[in-house]
C-alpha cells in the first residue's frame, strides 16, 4: 500500500523550490565544500606565517597595531555578522517555502556586504593617509595582503548571493533552490569567519 501523505509532501516540496532535508544532511554541494575548506586551510597557513614573522617583531607588531582604525573593524564586524545572520535566516525562509521574503533577506545581507566594503575602502584611505603602506613594516605588509585578498572573498560572496537572489525570484522555482541558497550562504559564512580571525590578529592581538 502507498503511502500517499508522503508523496503529497514530497510534491508540494518541489513545487515550491525545495526538496525534503534529510536528517544530518550537509547543507550545499559537495562542491562548495571542497572550495570552503581548501580556502580555509590556505589562510591558515597564511595566519601561521603572521604569527611567526610577528613572534620574531614584536614591538613592530604592536606599534603598528595602534595605527589601525579599530572602531571602524569593529562595526566591519558586527556588519558581517549581522549580514551572515540574514542569510542564515533566508535560508531557513526557503527550506520554509517563504521565497519572497527569503529574498528581501539575502538583498539585506548583500547590503551589509556592500557596507563592509566601503567601510574597508575608507579605512585602506586613512591608513594610507597617514603614511602606512605595505612597504612600511611587515604588519602593515601583511594587513593590506591578508584583508586585501578578503575583500576579494567578499566580492565574490556578493556574486554568491546574487545568484541566490535571482534563483528565488524565478516564477518557478527550481528542484535545486535550496541547494544553491545553501551554497551561497556557506561560502559567506566562511568570509565572516575568516574576517573575525582577522579582526582578532591584526585589531586586539598583534
Amino acid at each position: 500500500m502507498v503511502d500517499t501523505s508522503t508523496a503529497t509532501v514530497t510534491e508540494s516540496d518541489t513545487d515550491r523550490g525545495r526538496r525534503p532535508r534529510s536528517r544530518g544532511r550537509v547543507p550545499g554541494e559537495a562542491g562548495i565544500w571542497i572550495l570552503v575548506l581548501s580556502d580555509m586551510a590556505v589562510f591558515a597557513a597564511f595566519f601561521g606565517v603572521f604569527l611567526v614573522v610577528r613572534i620574531g617583531q614584536p614591538q613592530v607588531f604592536a606599534a603598528s597595531r595602534t595605527q589601525l582604525e579599530v572602531p571602524l573593524g569593529l562595526v566591519d564586524t558586527i556588519v558581517l555578522l549581522t549580514s551572515s545572520l540574514l542569510v542564515a535566516l533566508a535560508v531557513r525562509r526557503v527550506r520554509a517555502g517563504r521565497r519572497a521574503f527569503a529574498g528581501r533577506l539575502l538583498v539585506a545581507a548583500a547590503a551589509g556586504g556592500v557596507v563592509f566594503l566601503a567601510l574597508k575602502v575608507t579605512e585602506y584611505s586613512i591608513v594610507i593617509g597617514e603614511g602606512h603602506a605595505p612597504s612600511s613594516n611587515d604588519f602593515f605588509l601583511y594587513y593590506f595582503v591578508l584583508t586585501g585578498i578578503h575583500l576579494t572573498h567578499v566580492l565574490i560572496g556578493l556574486g554568491g548571493l546574487a545568484i541566490a537572489r535571482s534563483a528565488v525570484r524565478r516564477p518557478v522555482p527550481s528542484p535545486d533552490l535550496g541547494r544553491t541558497v545553501e551554497n551561497a550562504a556557506s561560502f559567506w559564512h566562511m568570509v565572516d569567519l575568516l574576517w573575525i580571525v582577522l579582526f582578532a590578529l591584526f585589531y586586539l592581538v598583534a
